[in-house]
């Protein structure tokens, strides 16, 4: 696991760095920190990291960094003493909240969630890239998203795309129930779904509202027939 603290305040972000070696062990391959958010972007370009972020940097909302991050490979825990933020930081899709003063134990049970994507709140918004930037896309918006090699394209009502740059396998455990995975490349909006059909050759199809359709995997049948019942 690759970690990058991003804390301002000198003696918080060295308890923060030692109680993270000491949780994580071997588990830890990597551990930088990082005093604004121009620094820490710099050091997350393009890196699958998780991110300790404090939301207040000086002047500075930490905000503006959980916000690209959503639309990146990142997972964020959030340290922080405005606990009055927790919810809306939630909406945003971190992982956990933890609130200052910590512990070690508190900190250990944060990494323990990053490992195995137990989520207290789902997000209600996904980041997506869109012309150079970052762009907050309500659930209720999407209709479905597809597997695009290393990223999916997220597909919306009014038939426009948008790119996240996670994994679905990494999608689907963030996102809440009515997002069930039909296909190993397809996740689709139940509350949009028109139905199922028999396609050709007797496979099953999803009909989605603009009248397109995407398969039904073998081994994802059972799930949506449960789902449908």
């Amino acid at each position: 696991m690759k970690v990058l603290i991003v804390e301002d305040e000198p003696l918080v972000a060295q308890r923060l760095e030692r109680l993270t070696r000491e949780v994580l062990g071997a588990e830890l391959h990597g551990l930088h920190a990082a005093t604004t958010l121009d620094a820490a972007a710099a050091q997350l370009e393009g890196t699958d990291v998780v991110l300790l972020l404090d939301l207040r940097l000086g002047t500075s909302d930490g905000f503006e960094l959980l916000r690209r991050a959503m639309a990146e490979p990142w997972s964020t825990i959030v340290v922080s003493g405005s606990v009055e933020r927790a919810v809306e930081a939630f909406e945003l899709g971190v992982v956990d909240f933890v609130p200052k003063p910590f512990t070690a134990e508190r900190l250990a049970l944060a990494f323990a969630r990053i490992r195995d994507r137990v989520r207290q709140i789902h997000t209600r918004f996904l980041a997506v890239s869109y012309a150079g930037r970052v762009e907050l896309v309500p659930l209720e918006s999407v209709v479905a998203i597809h597997g695009d090699d290393d990223y999916a394209s997220v597909e919306l009502l009014d038939g426009q795309r948008r790119l996240h740059k996670r994994r679905l396998a990494e999608l689907e455990l963030l996102l809440p129930d009515d997002f069930l995975r039909v296909h190993r490349s397809h996740l689709v909006n139940l509350a949009h779904a028109r139905g199922v059909s028999t396609g050709d050759g007797g496979n099953l199809v999803m009909l989605l509202p603009d009248g397109r359709n995407v398969p039904v995997g073998r081994a994802y049948r059972e799930r949506l027939r449960e789902r449908l019942l």
